[in-house]
């Protein structure tokens, strides 16, 4: 469905062009698009939302990560020997272009995305939006600082080792790392391409989930890509087990920022989070693979033969780190991704029983000045609590979580794989919203009456597959509800014809496929699923029971639900 812009598209370009002028920050971009392009642009869509496009994104203003394709835009990766100028955009910028958003430019990062500090670029470093004399953030400096100073709405990052998360953390906005090969990353330039990710940048989670929703899919072009499974958890539980770190995990926290990390578990619990300390660092010792081990060989194969060909065209930190890896031995690297498949193993086992990990996101937050005197040992801090999750195949989503020492302070809520939905959930009781939609927007509707609605007893058989609660509903005037003679009691629901009935109120609820055929194989007699017919006159797939066994049991419909009926018999 099109959710048009609260200004035109046309107003809302002037607008981002006029805050560009007011914030002064020319080192946000690589190549900033002329206005008169884009304002074109934008009238042509208000002129297809006026004709009745339907366009999800309309109007939405996109920085793009210069290392991210977009059709006839030099892409650089932030180094201009590298330069080439694409045909095509990636899937994961044309996928928000045909949903109607605009791109205002592609943006500075650490050069080849090695980086989490935002300072190793040609273009200069990209100053903290807050704080001026502090770093951004890297890689992904540009796309952070421009969602961060309100001139896009959101932004394209990339991710190997936590570039859509530092930067969110360190500007105070929501950085969404999703599961490995869900967004294609055809048309990215690698970093390190078995751990490469296209993350999104936004000031809410509704505005980055909306943009997530267009994103994934698979590409042909991407042989590392992956799809949902048919069973995907569609929402965290109404409890969720929230996994945290010891206070030997914290060491590297100032006070400050650990008393802030203590403050967003208390707000976890409030909101109905269950949580439970464990050792976390098995997982941080695995994150030093990506740099300590052989792995790095992964960015000599992204471009270290071009490197090699010119060092000085290269930043020389960026040179040192990757031409490093050219003398790394084949067993080595064999040895360590043998070691990997350990530490993936072991994650597993530490995170079982718990629906999500809540970690600093990062260490802390270092001047510009700072960074240029020690550019190597401040990079790697910042990627302590980062550097594992793609390593070990996990979902994360950054959120801002007060402030600490004087800056903004975030914290990662870290799911396993395909468990982005109930990440975003959890992320969501940190930042006080509610997604409406799941991710992936593929689930089955299924509504329901009797003691599968929230709080009755079998209502876990809903929340154990991962069903998500979306709203109550209304039958039309055609049904009627019995009790059962059942344990534990139930009613059934039965159509009796038009207008002959009564308007029975129950819940709709949205789960996965192959979660939907588990609970249609466990249900007993006399249950079936069919399709309800509700006061909107659509017709979704509901509970409901046979006439002859509804007439064994007592007509309930002038209660006109369950829990009213249940109510007056307790009364």
């Amino acid at each position: 469905m099109t959710q048009a812009p609260a200004a035109s598209c046309a107003d809302r370009v002037t607008d981002a062009y006029r805050r560009i002028a007011e914030i002064g920050r020319p080192e946000i971009w690589i190549t900033l698009r002329p206005a008169a392009d884009v304002l074109a642009e934008a009238h042509d869509l208000d002129r297809r939302l006026a004709a009745g496009a339907e366009l999800p994104l309309a109007g939405t203003l996109v920085a793009v990560k210069d290392n991210i394709d977009v059709a006839n835009l030099p892409t650089t990766a932030g180094c201009p020997a590298y330069a080439y100028t694409p045909d095509r955009s990636a899937p994961a910028a044309r996928r928000l272009l045909d949903a109607g958003a605009l791109v205002l430019g592609k943006t500075n990062l650490d050069q080849f995305a090695t980086g989490l500090v935002g300072t190793r670029s040609p273009h200069g470093p990209v100053r903290n939006a807050l704080r001026p004399e502090k770093i951004a953030g890297g890689s992904s400096s540009g796309s952070a600082v421009a969602v961060a100073l309100g001139v896009a709405d959101i932004a394209l990052g990339t991710d190997t080792a936590g570039s859509g998360r530092v930067p969110a953390a360190l500007n105070g906005i929501v950085g969404v790392k999703p599961t490995l090969g869900l967004v294609p990353t055809t048309g990215v330039v690698p970093a390190a391409r078995p751990y490469d990710t296209v993350t999104v940048f936004a000031r809410t989670l509704t505005e980055a989930q909306r943009a997530l929703v267009v994103m994934t899919g698979p590409d042909d072009g991407d042989p590392l890509g992956r799809t949902w499974p048919d069973d995907v958890r569609l929402a965290a539980p109404e409890h969720p087990r929230v996994a945290l770190p010891g206070d030997r995990d914290l060491a590297p926290l100032s006070p400050q920022a650990r008393a802030a990390f203590h403050t967003a578990v208390k707000r976890l619990e409030v909101a109905g989070a269950e949580t439970t300390v464990i050792d976390v660092s098995p997982l941080l010792r695995a994150a030093r693979l990506l740099y300590d081990g052989a792995l790095v060989a992964e960015r000599y194969a992204a471009v270290g033969e071009f490197i090699a060909r010119d060092p000085s065209a290269a930043d020389p930190t960026v040179a040192g780190i990757i031409l490093a890896a050219a003398a790394l031995p084949a067993h080595a690297l064999a040895a360590d991704q043998h070691r990997l498949d350990r530490y993936k193993a072991l994650a597993h086992r530490i995170l079982s029983g718990h629906d999500a990990l809540l970690l600093p996101t990062t260490t802390e937050h270092p001047d510009i000045a700072a960074v240029a005197a020690d550019p190597v040992a401040l990079n790697s801090r910042l990627g302590t609590y980062t550097n594992f999750v793609n390593l070990l195949d996990l979902a994360a989503v950054a959120v801002p979580a007060g402030e600490a020492d004087g800056s903004p302070f975030g914290v990662s809520v870290i799911t396993r794989a395909f468990e982005d939905q109930p990440a975003l959930d959890i992320a969501a009781l940190l930042t006080g919203e509610r997604a409406q939609d799941p991710l992936p927007d593929t689930g089955v509707d299924l509504v329901v009456f009797g003691a599968h609605l929230r709080g009755q007893p079998l209502n876990h058989q809903l929340t154990d597959v991962g069903a998500r609660y979306r709203d109550d509903v209304t039958t039309a005037a055609a049904y009627r509800l019995t009790a059962l003679p059942t344990t534990p009691p139930k009613p059934g629901l039965v159509r009796v014809g038009p207008d002959t009935g009564s308007p029975i109120t129950g819940e709709r609820w949205t789960l996965a496929p192959a979660a939907l055929g588990r609970f249609l194989a466990a249900l007993p007699a006399p249950m079936s699923l069919g399709r309800i017919q509700l006061t909107d006159d659509t017709w979704p797939l509901g509970f409901q029971c046979d006439p002859h066994t509804a007439a064994t049991g007592t007509d309930i419909s002038h209660h006109t639900n369950w829990r009213t009926y249940l109510a007056s018999i307790r009364s």
